[in-house]
């Protein structure tokens, strides 16, 4: 296995993001879905000066992107938005992309449950058509009941992998896993032979190692059912907003290159904008714990 990391937790330029990481050791790049703010072949030859490479994007669902909208017009904008997702990580020479589906923060239904499964399996499937194509996996990315009512757990996962294609697969991420799974280690049974990501953070979202995860075991797990690519570190650490915060230096109170959509997918998570010494510990952090046990 390979330690990969995603770019958009801390509001800075993905040069600097790549000048640290590849410092402390890792050797893959999981790039933000946001392909308007990206110059592929810059990034390639800044990711090749520093021994990194792509291996993929997540999609960034917020404001109207949504693959289950009522709205047919909503629907292939969100259809279009992965597919320039997944053009970006070709160019960068990426392996896949994940796919949440519905648009994060979004608890209400647009529609019947069988209404909403026909429009983002139709959705899923252009995009899937689209990827394969491109030599690009999908893998499909269930996450916690308070950011999505649509698609939490592997098995939900698997079944729109199943109806998209023989090729889609699905990605897990143990910080969403740890609420949703009544076992993790048997949602990571049940994806073999499908799982094409896997994201990485500790029960409390800050770095492995930092909370109650039994690290070792999900690690032996993921060999067990022979996944042997990459770990990618997605921490968003929490904010506290009490005197009780352990880490009283741990806020940018002057963010640079924060996006609209990014601060507020922060604040929706109650985190913000985190100061670079606070970052860099959450990174190598999470580096240590995992180096281990790979």
């Amino acid at each position: 296995m390979e330690l990969g990391i995603h770019n958009w937790m801390r509001s800075e330029t993905i040069a600097t993001t790549i000048r640290r990481v590849s410092a402390l050791g890792y050797t893959r790049l999981e790039i933000a879905g946001s392909p308007e703010q990206y110059d592929t072949k810059e990034i390639a030859k800044l990711m090749k000066d520093h021994g990194l490479s792509c291996w993929g994007s997540v999609t960034l669902m917020l404001g109207e992107r949504n693959l289950l909208a009522r709205d047919e017009a909503q629907r292939a904008r969100s259809v279009q938005y992965v597919k320039d997702v997944v053009k970006m990580v070709k160019e960068l020479d990426g392996h896949m992309v994940s796919v949440v589906p519905g648009t994060v923060g979004k608890i209400v239904p647009d529609g019947r449950p069988e209404e909403e499964w026909k429009w983002a399996v139709d959705a899923m499937k252009e995009i899937y058509d689209y990827s394969e194509a491109s030599g690009i996996l999908l893998g499909i990315e269930p996450i916690n009941r308070f950011e999505t009512y649509f698609i939490n757990r592997a098995e939900q996962a698997l079944a729109l992998a199943a109806a998209t294609g023989p090729n889609c697969g699905v990605c897990l991420d143990t910080f969403h896993m740890n609420m949703e799974e009544t076992d993790m280690f048997d949602a990571i049974r049940k994806a073999k032979g499908r799982l094409v990501g896997f994201h990485v953070a500790d029960n409390n979202r800050m770095a492995p190692g930092m909370g109650h995860l039994n690290w070792e075991k999900i690690v032996a797990t993921l060999k067990e059912v022979g996944y042997d690519d990459v770990l990618s570190v997605e921490f968003c650490s929490p904010l506290d907003r009490t005197p009780a915060n352990p880490y009283p230096d741990s806020i940018d109170e002057s963010p640079e290159n924060l996006s609209p959509e990014q601060e507020k997918f922060l604040i929706d998570h109650g985190s913000t904008a985190v100061t670079e010494a606070f970052y860099t510990m959450l990174t190598s952090k999470s580096f240590n714990t995992l180096s281990k046990l790979i």
